[in-house]
């Protein structure tokens, strides 16, 4: 019996908050707008418009550094409450078509449509029918990528930014994988797409030179064998509707053991700040802070704290990380791989509930 192909679309708004922000200033239009990262107080890029991109502004950047190459950037802050009730508006669009939804930000989520409300068969169709939605209800732009599993689809989504609708049936993504960027895959993240370049690792064709036990040898087993399916297009993750995240990570391989503590603590700050980054753009704060780190005997050790408030603050998980790490090893031992994490999210009553404050005195 032959298999049903899926019919996944991800649906990205794009640069959300600033878009927001420029539907409700019209001022602000065609201008560089840059929300969060107050230079004068370190803090981090949350998002920017396009008009900042264009300087190199992007996301978990420091505010000092957005300013530095945009110094005419128009700085805002963080307006959640706003920018979650647009949110709730795109999530009722998207129950307009199907009930199976999986949110991954404010901004972002899976549909899969294969069975619809509608009982349309094309979901390029479809994607098009939620973007034109999306823009009457909300007045913004999104940009869809359609394919049959969800790692497609996410990259799809990516590649014709703003506005955007990429599709890739099952007879091109082969070749579409081959030719993609590395640093264009989904799960990819910076400093994992720096060692992989260092490797001779540019493009799709090239990772999919590797076998699979080398893969697993140099990165671990869940990532390598995540690397050896995405390179051949094999993804059999379902759209889950009740899907909530638990934790936010980012870790890194080290292409060699590394013992000095300089280079760690480095490390470390750019995972905290990626971490923060991401935390701030999908509008979550949490409890717990975790390093992770993996000897060159791959002996892997954790050490996590928690505290009653909650915070996405990069200060505060920089400073917590090199805490967490001086009850390691690290330095001692030569490490093979860092990691930080922030988890133990509020559920969604917690969010609408008071929340006593704490100062560090």
């Amino acid at each position: 019996m032959e298999r049903r192909i899926r019919k996944i679309i991800h649906v990205d708004m794009d640069a959300f908050y600033a878009a927001v922000e420029q539907r409700d200033h019209p001022e602000l239009r065609g201008k560089t707008v840059i929300i969060g990262g107050n230079p004068e107080k370190r803090g981090v890029v949350s998002t920017c418009s396009y008009e900042a991109r264009k300087f190199g502004v992007h996301s978990a950047m420091p505010g000092k550094t957005a300013k530095r190459l945009c110094p005419h950037g128009i700085f805002l802050p963080v307006n959640m409450k706003k920018y979650k009730a647009v949110s709730v508006q795109i999530r009722q669009v998207f129950a307009e078509f199907t009930d199976k939804i999986e949110p991954l930000s404010l901004d972002e989520a899976f549909l899969d449509v294969t069975e619809n409300k509608l009982n349309c068969p094309s979901a390029t169709i479809l994607a098009r029918m939620i973007k034109e939605r999306i823009k009457q209800v909300t007045g913004l732009t999104a940009s869809a990528g359609v394919s049959f599993n969800k790692f497609l689809a996410k990259v799809a989504s990516d590649i014709d930014k703003p506005d955007g609708l990429t599709v890739i049936i099952p007879s091109e993504a082969e070749t579409f994988l081959e030719k993609l960027p590395i640093e264009k895959f989904f799960g990819i993240g910076k400093v994992t797409a720096a060692r992989l370049k260092s490797m001779g690792i540019n493009r799709g064709c090239d990772l999919k030179r590797f076998e699979l036990g080398d893969l697993i040898e140099r990165f671990g087993s869940k990532s390598g064998e995540y690397y050896y399916n995405i390179v051949r297009g094999h993804d059999e993750r379902e759209v889950e509707s009740e899907w909530e995240r638990k934790s936010l990570g980012r870790e890194t391989t080290f292409e060699e053991d590394i013992s000095d503590m300089r280079k760690i603590r480095e490390v470390i700050h750019e995972l905290a700040e990626e971490v923060s980054g991401l935390l701030k753009k999908y509008g979550l704060q949490g409890r717990t802070i975790t390093v992770k780190v993996r000897y060159e005997d791959f002996k892997t050790v954790t050490r996590s704290q928690s505290f009653n408030q909650l915070t996405n603050d990069l200060d505060f998980i920089f400073e917590t990380s090199l805490e967490l790490l001086s009850r390691t090893e690290a330095g001692k031992q030569k490490v093979r791989l860092l990691g930080v994490t922030l988890s133990n999210f509020p559920g969604e009553s917690e969010l609408s509930s008071p929340v006593q404050l704490e100062f560090p005195f």
